[in-house]
């Protein structure tokens, strides 16, 4: 028996298919990376691909919505008195197959104004912690922002090119060589 079409329900509509699609491109960047295809994300949210297109016209727009949700939670951490950079790590780690894509867009799109605003703002987080971190002696002083970009982006590409069952297990062992070369000699 053939599909029967979704009613339209006309512009009412846009607020949430614009959620599912975003939804849906975390999923999609999840399983598949930055570079899955688009009709794959219009697909998983239910609805077509003109609406995916109306909301999000390309690629990087549609990653910026995905992942400016992801940097509101990292910087709920930098903004929390008490948010160390294991708590950082500990987010980064959950959302590792996305922060790799997030990594993938921010190399792959330098430039792109939209993009940039996203690596800055990932940067915030990171120096206000890195300061916190310091503050209490927990970290090397000449133990810089670059280092820990550098720490989070190789911490998300070993865990994305892992199995998901094993991807804890690596978090720990990747940590602890970063707490190893961190601290304080």
């Amino acid at each position: 028996m053939p599909e029967t079409a979704k009613a339209n329900r006309g512009p009412s509509a846009g607020p949430a298919n614009r959620a599912a699609l975003i939804a849906a491109a975390r999923d999609v960047f999840a399983d598949a990376g930055y570079s899955a295809p688009l009709s794959a994300v219009a697909r998983r949210a239910g609805v077509g691909q003109g609406s995916l297109y109306r909301h999000f016209p390309d690629r990087v727009s549609l990653a910026v919505a995905v992942f400016d949700e992801n940097i509101n939670e990292l910087e709920g951490v930098s903004d929390a008195p008490d948010g160390t950079l294991d708590d950082l790590l500990d987010l980064v780690i959950e959302q590792a197959l996305v922060s790799k894509a997030l990594i993938d867009l921010i190399t792959a799109d330098i430039g792109d104004e939209r993009v940039e605003h996203l690596g800055t703002r990932v940067q915030a987080v990171v120096e206000t912690i890195l300061g916190r971190e310091k503050a209490a002696g927990r970290i090397r002083a000449e133990i810089d922002t670059t280092d820990v970009m550098l720490a989070v982006a190789m911490l998300a590409g070993v865990l994305g090119w892992n199995p998901i069952d094993d991807r804890r297990e690596v978090a720990r062992r990747a940590w602890a060589l970063f707490h190893a070369a961190f601290q304080p000699r």
